[in-house]
């Protein structure tokens, strides 16, 4: 009398184990494997970034008249600071300035300057600050101007004589040059040879500020928005 339903408890345990087993199995099988990290891909156009050598990277955004001055500060101050409290040499930087939108025509040398000053000054709303008048030389490339300027005094050419690169926006380059050719009655295709043949040192074009500003941090440098 008691042999079946033993026999019937002992079936249904091993039943219930079954199933226990099966959904564990089921379980796992469901799992979802985990998702690889997401790589960009690389294009050639953007091999200068990662070319440059530097044991830190950072990249400087700079959009507007006044924020073309502030991020040259900021990159003396890098390398000012990292030689001082790391003992650093300017060779252990690599030190992007993006010139962008209103802050393009900062990448540009006196000549372009002394040329399309006045044009550049009505379109930026920039002047200079001690005459009150549109400037005919690259301020922020200029001594003298102490803190006048939103450089303090940091020019340029100190900055990339340690080894900093301008990226120069193509796009704000054409936008310039149509701006200005308005302004004159001149040609743009003209006026664009002039910004091309009239760079500063060290400056390189870069289809567009916004591509170089991403490219960069895809390659791993740190953004420093000067504004």
């Amino acid at each position: 009398m008691d042999a079946k339903p033993s026999a019937r408890r002992s079936f249904l345990s091993r039943l219930g184990a079954a199933a226990a087993a099966f959904g564990a199995g089921a379980g796992v099988a469901q799992a979802q494997p985990a998702t690889a990290p997401f790589t960009p891909p690389r294009h050639q156009d953007d091999e200068w970034l990662a070319q440059m050598p530097g044991k830190h990277r950072v990249v400087i955004d700079a959009t507007l008249p006044g924020s073309a001055g502030s991020a040259v500060l900021y990159a003396g101050n890098l390398f000012n600071t990292n030689k001082s409290a790391y003992g650093l040499a300017d060779h252990d930087l690599a030190i992007v300035i993006v010139m962008r939108h209103n802050a393009t025509p900062f990448a540009f040398n006196d000549a372009l300057w002394a040329k399309y000053g006045k044009a550049l000054s009505t379109v930026l709303d920039f002047t200079d600050p001690k005459t009150k008048e549109a400037p005919s030389t690259n301020l922020y490339n200029a001594k003298g101007y102490g803190l006048t300027l939103t450089n303090l005094g940091t020019t340029i050419s100190s900055v990339t004589d340690r080894g900093a690169v301008i990226a120069i926006c193509d796009l704000a380059t054409h936008f310039a040059s149509s701006g200005i050719a308005r302004a004159t009655n001149g040609k743009a295709d003209d006026i664009y040879a002039d910004f091309k043949a009239n760079t500063l040192p060290n400056s390189r074009f870069v289809s567009a500020g916004v591509n170089a500003v991403t490219r960069a941090q895809e390659m791993g440098y740190t953004l420093i928005y000067a504004g």
